[in-house]
């Protein structure tokens, strides 16, 4: 009888301290079983899985995959579940590589926080089948034709309201309101003034008017049909529709306070303040636009980046506006009168926008110009190709995901199942197996910057 050493030395049949010899692209990696063997739900892991790559005329493993991403995946097994992404690997890139590698949905969780991406969360469909057809119409544009159109009239609704709140501060349309306001603030000082427009009267107030109307079915609509309405309150884009339709009302409130002889410097600094409110509807449109929201994935997930960005420019802007101040404090009529008063040249600078209208004039003074100009240079471009790579990262997701979704009770926020494809273990938070075995894309995905 043959005599083992104990089980923790064998598994499967394979003897644990025995080498593996790995050939990816053509190079050669060795590493022991019990190293692979400590996460044995891997592809790697798995002798029945790693068999259908065993190459037995050279006795190893035989993987037509990238080889830079190997050398990540060899330490994770390694280092015991240590998973970081080379430098000069785009980051989709390397997510088809863990996709392939199998190492599991918990690990490729992790890693994405570790990136920085936010958690994906799940979005419920409504159970009732009235409600399920409703919350299509309005909510996924792309389900069918009618909701089609019913997104190309909001995008229509979207632009004319815009449109409206631009056009009205022409200087023959502005006038008419500022005298109507006046008007208002000093029919309490004269009775006998004559009486001035209301505002109901307005053409502009009228379109705005069937906008807001439309904006409003819309909400409720969403509201109504929401499967969750906790989630519904949290959703940002909801807040943004909500902050849409309220200036108008705000609006309406104070007209109607105004034949009421209420508080005219109130109701005027009231209706002032909520015009500015109003630009914040043109972010409606992200909730029509792909590439709007492909680049809110991106700025959520480069945060930390843009973080230190923030933080960079800070130390910056203190330490040039000290800088200049002194470099030309003996210089007569100088712009820089304070550190705070330079603080507008340094951001100016340091962001290479440069408008001219405060330059330093001494030579020690066009010395610390030249260090601003190029620290700022050097700062803003540090975290470019993170934000690149994030970018390329979700835009192409999106773009294996566009023709492929499907709408179950409970999907991914950003894409449905993709059944068969590279990116379909990623977008469901699960693995997937190449259906032909061992392949590799055709070309990259992205090219480093």
């Amino acid at each position: 009888a043959c005599n083992r050493p104990p089980p923790p030395f064998w598994r499967n049949g394979w003897a644990l301290s025995e080498r593996l010899a790995i050939n990816v692209s053509g190079m050669r990696y060795e590493t022991q079983l019990r190293t692979l063997a400590q996460f044995p739900d891997s592809l790697l892991g798995d002798p029945r899985r790693r068999s259908r790559y065993f190459d037995p005329l050279r006795n190893e493993l035989f993987l037509d995959r990238n080889r830079a991403c190997f050398d990540a995946i060899l330490y994770f097994y390694q280092s015991g579940g240590r998973l970081r992404r080379p430098a000069n690997i785009p980051l989709d890139i390397f997510m088809e590589e863990l996709i392939f590698y199998e190492l599991g949905e918990e690990i490729m969780n992790r890693f994405k926080e570790d990136e920085g991406f936010p958690k994906e969360e799940a979005n419920q469909l409504p159970t009732n089948k009235i409600q399920k057809r409703l919350w299509m119409l309005f909510e996924h544009p792309e389900s069918s034709s009618g909701a089609r159109i019913i997104a190309i009239i909001s995008v229509m609704v979207i632009v004319v309201s815009i449109l409206i709140f631009c056009l009205e501060t022409l200087p023959d349309f502005r006038n008419d309101k500022d005298t109507r306001e006046v008007g208002f603030m000093a029919r309490n000082v004269s009775e006998n003034m004559p009486l001035q427009p209301s505002v109901f009267h307005d053409p502009f107030f009228l379109v705005e008017t069937i906008c807001i109307c439309w904006f409003s079915f819309e909400l409720l609509m969403r509201f109504t049909c929401s499967p969750s309405k906790m989630h519904f309150f949290k959703d940002v884009m909801n807040i943004i529709d909500f902050t849409a339709i309220l200036p108008y009302f705000v609006t309406l409130g104070t007209e109607l306070a105004k034949d009421n002889d209420a508080s005219p410097a109130t109701s005027l600094a009231i209706i002032r303040v909520i015009r500015l409110v109003r630009v914040f509807r043109i972010f409606k449109l992200s909730r029509h636009s792909k590439g709007l929201q492909i680049l809110g994935q991106t700025l959520r997930a480069s945060m930390r980046e843009l973080g230190l960005l923030i933080f960079f420019l800070f130390i910056g802007v203190i330490l040039f506006s000290s800088a200049i101040y002194f470099a030309e404090a003996d210089h007569t009529n100088t712009a820089f009168i304070s550190i705070p008063h330079a603080f507008w040249w340094a951001v100016v600078t340091m962001t290479t926008v440069g408008y001219g209208d405060m330059y330093p004039e001494t030579v020690w003074g066009k010395l610390v110009g030249s260090m601003c100009a190029i620290a700022g240079v050097l700062t803003i471009s540090l975290p470019v190709p993170v934000i690149v790579s994030n970018f390329s990262y979700f835009y192409h997701r999106e773009t294996e995901c566009e023709d492929r979704t499907e709408y179950t009770h409970v999907q991914t926020s950003i894409c449905g199942p993709l059944n068969g494809t590279l990116l379909g273990g990623l977008c469901t938070g699960q693995s997937t197996r190449f259906r032909g075995g061992n392949m590799y894309p055709r070309e990259p995905l992205v090219t480093q910057v």
